[in-house]
């Protein structure tokens, strides 16, 4: 295509070096070398509990029922061993299980990798649960979970933790530590790169610091059925991911690392010749993700290419949130195999990424998304994977020329005719349908910033269809990391130094992007109220020579750093004057419930 290609893919842009590793601090703690199995060993349901895509009057809950073997053998995830199970599961209006109020019983097998999941049905708006689930003498860990605040002529609080790129290899999840002591959250939203499919060889991603403590399992890269369900066992065996998954309802969709790095609709970067066919992959690796998540699938008889994964959720008439998902149908990245960043000022390579049958999200669920835009509601949230607003990349801070401009060929700036639809549309709804504000993940960082659809580098006048909010990755590698790849010999402050000046160059050729943070990882508390949409960003330590890389270092927790918002009506990002304060009202405690109770639930697949 005549398209100029850099060297610098968005993998290892992404991926820090482990040079120098070995002189960062030793956790306090570890794990058992065989993690993802070490549950199965612990109990039928040694995998702990979690629930999921909360309605206003129903919800999923989770489990995996380990069977017991009389053979000396272990039904480890991913084995194919194992009798079938019948599962009990009760739903209460008290931690102590003395006023159930839905129970049922769930039959499990190897069919489903013993995985149990309810859609418990015709329970009270707005309201606080505990659920539990029992089989052969012995009882789950008791979760905590809540219905939606979706009542018509009541506006009540919504607030959720945005969080993404959860790497076990990359450092304790101590994101999903401090979720779990919250008591304020309605959900958590997990917007992909749940799991990651890398391996513990040449392509193991992460501090080596870790190596031999938090090990991928299976060691190899992920590739079969077995493969995938042990992944997504290592991480529902870690105590953390547990905890936040046992206290809070979560909402997730998946990104490419759920299948493999910088998936499009026929493959991905990280599918090499010899690995099998891909959609072969990419089946067994949903299969996996629908059995170990809470994840309430939407009507399939809508017409649709594939399988239908993006839906919605209501809130009142305070807001909605549509959960896009962006990998299945989209077309290949421009340039090198999984893109990478690309020329911002080459007519080629801008031709090429504008050309209207390129697609993120397939038509149909691009006037999806926009039918639920153009729909009155105070506030539309809309949780996708990749960046969606304007960047331009200074060339210098990714090895190109000094004063050349980059774009990164996987974000929406890959798939320009797709970014100008959704952002035009928004920025063209009255103001009595609303504001959108986007959820985003991804690129290992944090953000705020103006959806620009029509600016240019250095050009502080645009029009504004609406924010977006930019979580930083839980655990993989950032820009600090990456510098610390560059340049293993500087100090910690240096390399720190040096990322807070390419996130100056970022925010000067960039008038749109309001904040931006390469250092900290962590998540991001939203709190929507009529009049604002606020985001706290909660980091992690800055990097020092005493504490280089606060992710090996089982103790530390991200903590409170900056406030960013949007006012209703602005569509435009600002500063906060500080975090966010007490709710402004709180789920109830369940009470008489409406309808019957099912007599029975399937397990899903």
């Amino acid at each position: 295509m005549g398209i100029p290609e850099l060297p610098l893919s968005r993998r290892t842009a992404l991926t820090g070096a482990a040079a120098g590793a070995a002189a960062l601090l030793v956790p306090f703690r570890s794990f058992d070398p065989e993690a993802a199995a070490a549950p199965a060993k612990k109990g039928i349901f040694g995998y702990g509990v979690a629930s999921g895509d909360p309605t206003a009057t129903s919800v999923i809950i989770w489990t995996r029922a380990t069977p017991p073997m009389n053979d000396g053998r272990v039904a480890t995830p991913g084995s194919g061993l194992g009798a079938p199970l019948n599962v009990k599961w009760e739903v209460a209006a008290d931690a102590n299980f003395r006023s159930i109020v839905r129970k049922g019983h769930v039959k499990t097998s190897a069919d489903s990798d013993h995985t149990v999941k309810v859609d418990v049905t015709g329970l009270d708006v707005y309201t606080r649960y505990f659920y539990r689930f029992s089989t052969r003498g012995e009882t789950s860990p008791v979760g905590r979970t809540q219905t939606a605040g979706d009542e018509k002529g009541t506006t009540h609080a919504l607030r959720l933790a945005l969080v993404s790129c959860s790497n076990y290899t990359g450092g304790y999840f101590s994101a999903y530590r401090s979720i779990a002591k919250r008591d304020d959250l309605d959900l958590v939203l997990h917007v992909g790169d749940y799991i990651y499919e890398y391996g513990n060889g040449s392509d193991r991603y992460g501090p080596a610091a870790l190596k031999g403590v938090r090990d991928a399992q299976p060691a190899h890269e992920i590739l079969t059925l077995a493969d995938y369900r042990l992944r997504h066992a290592l991480h529902k065996a870690d105590p953390d991911a547990q905890a936040a998954h046992r206290q809070h309802p979560w909402t997730t969709i998946f990104d490419d690392h759920e299948v493999a790095n910088d998936t499009w609709a026929d493959g991905a970067e990280n599918h090499e010749a010899g690995e099998g066919d891909f959609q072969a992959r990419r089946r067994v690796a949903m299969q996996a993700y629908l059995e170990w998540l809470p994840f309430r699938m939407p009507d399939q008889s809508v017409s649709h290419r594939g399988v239908r994964y993006f839906k919605r959720f209501t809130y009142g008439d305070l807001a909605d949130l549509q959960v896009m998902e962006t990998r299945q149908n989209r077309s290949e990245q421009i340039g090198t195999k999984g893109s990478g960043f690309l020329p911002a000022t080459d007519p080629a390579t801008i031709a090429a990424v504008s050309n209207p049958a390129r697609h993120l999200p397939e038509p149909e669920q691009m006037a999806w998304v926009k039918d639920g835009l153009a729909t009155p509601r105070r506030w539309h949230l809309v949780a996708q994977q990749t960046i969606m607003t304007r960047v331009n990349w200074p060339g210098e801070a990714l090895g190109a020329p000094a004063g050349s401009i980059l774009f990164n060929g996987d974000q929406w700036d890959g798939y320009r005719n797709d970014q100008a639809e959704i952002i035009g549309h928004m920025a063209a709804q009255p103001a009595g349908n609303g504001d959108t504000v986007v959820l985003t993940g991804d690129i290992h960082s944090s953000w705020a910033a103006d959806l620009v659809h029509d600016g240019t580098p250095m050009n502080p006048t645009y029009t504004s269809g609406g924010v977006e909010f930019v979580c930083p990755s839980v655990s993989s590698d950032g820009f600090y990391e990456i510098a610390r790849g560059q340049f293993p010999t500087l100090p910690a402050e240096a390399q720190t130094n040096l990322i807070r000046y390419v996130e100056g160059g970022i925010t000067q050729i960039n008038p749109w992007i309001k904040y931006v943070d390469g250092v900290g990882h962590g998540y991001v508390v939203v709190d929507v109220t009529r009049e604002r949409v606020q985001a706290d960003f909660h980091l992690t330590p800055v990097p020092t020579t005493a504490q280089p890389d606060p992710r090996v270092v089982a103790s530390v927790e991200p903590a409170y750093v900056k406030s960013m918002q949007t006012l209703a009506g602005t569509r435009r990002v600002q500063s906060a004057s500080g975090p966010i304060g007490p709710r402004s009202d709180s789920p109830r405690t369940a009470g008489k419930l409406r309808g019957p109770a099912p007599q029975h639930a399937a397990a899903n697949r």
